[in-house]
């Protein structure tokens, strides 16, 4: 194994921790629990805002689920790829990591038909790709190295723009509910840190090289040609 896969090897999976953390973390932070707002929370805390009911704010509900889409995708990806050599304690949890992910974009209060409801469509179907992931990961860890760097850099870089443009939209109008300055609670920066770090690793298994790869293969034909002589 490199040092690049070396680094990579945690990178990844501590990055998705580091999301996770920052995401179930305080956005609106306040004294008083209940009025303390999660990242999770902002899918469906966002719909009764007053800007965004009488139409002035435009905001899509679905896009703060998509840290969680980024963790449990790339856990999927990497869960068994050969470059990492997880043993099975890592691969089940690091899976395990992923489901658990995949399952927070049930709405609250679920029922099988809610989930089949015009709102609650999409994210349904997300999540149910999500587990399939899971479920073929030895399988979707053959994916080109370049092809699943890229997956988890797109998915980490939809993270940090349309979730934190979307709470920043609404600020304000938090700001007006609270009677009382907001600013972004320590979740955010901290699920920010977390996307650059996976964006970061997916970068690296993009372009990782193969020179420990060529070289062996290099020696297998340098050993074929002197036999053959």
């Amino acid at each position: 194994m490199t040092r690049q896969y070396r680094l990579l090897r945690w990178l990844l999976p501590l990055a998705g921790l580091v999301m996770l953390v920052g995401y179930f973390g305080p956005w609106i932070n306040h004294a008083a629990a209940g009025l303390v707002v999660t990242g999770l929370d902002l899918a469906e805390y966002v719909k009764f805002l007053p800007g965004v009911r009488s139409g002035e704010i435009s905001v899509r509900r679905e896009a703060f689920y998509l840290p969680l889409i980024a963790v449990s995708l790339t856990w999927g990806l990497i869960a068994f790829r050969r470059e990492f050599h997880y043993g099975w304690p890592m691969s089940s949890g690091v899976l395990l990591g992923a489901a658990v992910a995949a399952l927070n974009l049930l709405p609250p209060a679920w029922t099988p038909r809610l989930l089949l409801t015009p709102e609650f469509r999409l994210q349904t179907g997300v999540m149910t790709a999500l587990l399939g992931v899971i479920a073929v990961s030895p399988l979707v860890a053959l994916l080109p190295r370049r092809l699943a760097g890229a997956l988890i850099v797109l998915s980490a870089s939809a993270s940090v723009w349309m979730p934190v443009r979307g709470f920043l939209r609404v600020l304000p109008d938090i700001t007006r509910i609270y009677a009382a300055p907001q600013h972004p609670g320590w979740g955010m920066w901290v699920m920010l840190a977390g996307t650059i770090g996976l964006a970061t690793g997916g970068i690296l298994l993009m372009v990782s090289d193969d020179t420990h790869q060529l070289s062996a293969l290099a020696e297998l034909s340098l050993i074929s040609q002197r036999r053959s002589t």
